[in-house]
């Protein structure tokens, strides 16, 4: 299954820019609400991608996290709630291995509520999350891992640095190559 997702967004990334669609669904859209979409940018990159779909699933994937499948809703939730999309899988690396050490049935990989906060499935955490991360934070002008840091881990001298590493991480994650036939 994986290997045909990955087989799947490379040729999206390698064939799409030719048609330049407006919006096209890629691998798990429909499990993800629609929300995992490869489409045109429109803030005059005509013609560029956005890959941030397929470079947080590969990466996610690449940590063994159980989040992989849920990519989709973490770029969906970010830009619904106007966060950067990277934050929150960061918080999620640095809090709890990428949701592998949690409490169980928690599926609180953030440590949110010191870890105390139970939710009922992964997307329902990342959506809450998200939206607080908004309102308790952004809106208050704590829009960078170090000034989120300052509230959201007060006594970790490291974890903006931390966050920030795992954030260029995400951004480096190198998509597939054109497959060849």
């Amino acid at each position: 299954m994986f290997i045909k997702r990955v087989f799947l967004i490379g040729f999206l990334v390698v064939c799409l820019p030719l048609g330049q669609p407006k919006m096209v669904a890629a691998a798990g859209a429909a499990e993800a609400g629609a929300s995992a979409q490869v489409r045109s940018q429109e803030d005059g990159q005509r013609g560029s991608l956005d890959t941030r779909f397929a470079r947080l699933e590969l990466f996610l994937d690449s940590k063994n996290s159980p989040l992989v499948n849920y990519a989709g809703d973490f770029i969906f939730f970010a830009d619904q709630f106007a966060i950067d999309w990277r934050l929150l899988p960061a918080i999620a690396g640095i809090e709890s291995g990428f949701g592998k050490v949690i409490p169980s049935g928690s599926y609180n990989a953030y440590g949110w509520g010191n870890g105390r906060i139970y939710f009922s499935d992964w997307p329902e955490s990342i959506e809450t999350v998200s939206r607080s991360l908004a309102e308790k934070y952004y809106q208050k002008g704590l829009n960078t891992p170090e000034k989120i840091g300052s509230v959201y881990a007060p006594f970790s001298s490291d974890w903006a640095g931390k966050i920030r590493t795992v954030m260029g991480q995400i951004d480096q994650t190198s998509l597939p190559l054109e497959p060849k036939f």
